[in-house]
């Protein structure tokens, strides 16, 4: 009696997949490729009521998408900067100390010996504080200005750092 049971149940199983489990097959093309696809009964008669209400004369035209032109040369900064007013760039480090009130006191000391230079202080790696220096392009556009930063502080590099691209040089 329990085995009838289970082979009823099995039996009753199987039976509800199969009609769940009826898929239609239909063949459709699509700028001139055959497409094969499935698809369950309901979801046919859903699409089919949807092409239903569609226009198909055959003196439609269908537009194109425009063409969307790449130079093929190197932008230019004003180019890049017309799309993004913040790049990556490069920034001079000055130095990095321990303390906002060093910081300010560098910092005052930088913009007097460096007027033509825009600084700043950096407080993103906190409790430490990084001076930093200009705006630029490249690391080559930042050189010259290093080389005089370097004369009184030793320990200045170029790091990439974002920038605002008008700012830069």
């Amino acid at each position: 009696m329990n085995n009838l049971l289970k082979l009823f149940i099995i039996a009753t199983v199987f039976s509800f997949y199969q009609i769940d489990a009826q898929y239609i097959v239909k063949k459709d093309t699509l700028s001139g490729t055959e497409l094969s696809f499935s698809l369950d009964e309901r979801i046919n008669d859903a699409l089919e009521k949807v092409e239903g209400n569609c226009n198909r004369s055959a003196g439609t035209i269908v537009k194109a998408p425009p063409k969307i032109l790449v130079a093929n040369r190197e932008l230019t900064n004003a180019e890049i900067c017309r799309k993004n007013p913040k790049i990556m760039g490069y920034k001079i480090q000055v130095v990095v100390v321990k303390s906002n009130e060093e910081a300010s006191k560098i910092s005052l000391h930088f913009r007097n010996n460096f007027r033509n230079l825009k600084v700043e202080k950096d407080a993103s790696l906190r409790p430490n504080y990084k001076i930093l220096a200009g705006s630029y392009f490249s690391k080559q556009s930042a050189s010259e200005d290093l080389r005089n930063v370097k004369r009184i502080y030793p320990s200045a590099i170029v790091i990439p750092y974002a920038v605002f691209c008008v700012e830069a040089k």
